[in-house]
């Protein structure tokens, strides 16, 4: 058989008591919206990465480093893209309604 407990309140209204429990909901929410946003280690992708991310050819990654879409990092002969701009690069397309 389960045991019930009951919890007693003094001196708080429950007005008081719902004022407070929002304000501590809102710390945590907002501690956990902070550890989310943390930057992720910068990670380097290859070429054939990102046009496996995107789905498009090896020739359309050449093009749109020409084109100023991509950034490009050279280290030797290798060419490296950090993660961070490959999505930043995205740009949104805003929505139009058609009536």
């Amino acid at each position: 058989m389960e045991s019930k407990s009951t919890i007693l309140l003094h001196n708080i209204t429950p007005d008081e008591f719902k004022e407070a429990l929002i304000l501590s909901l809102k710390e945590v929410i907002l501690e956990l919206l902070l550890e989310t946003k943390k930057e992720k280690p910068l990670e380097y992708l290859t070429r054939k990465q990102v046009a496996e991310i995107f789905k498009i050819s090896m020739v359309t990654i050449s093009d749109w480093n020409k084109k100023g879409i991509l950034k490009p990092y050279r280290i030797g002969n290798l060419i490296r893209y950090k993660s961070n701009e490959i999505e930043e690069a995205l740009t949104e397309i805003p929505f139009r309604r058609y009536n």
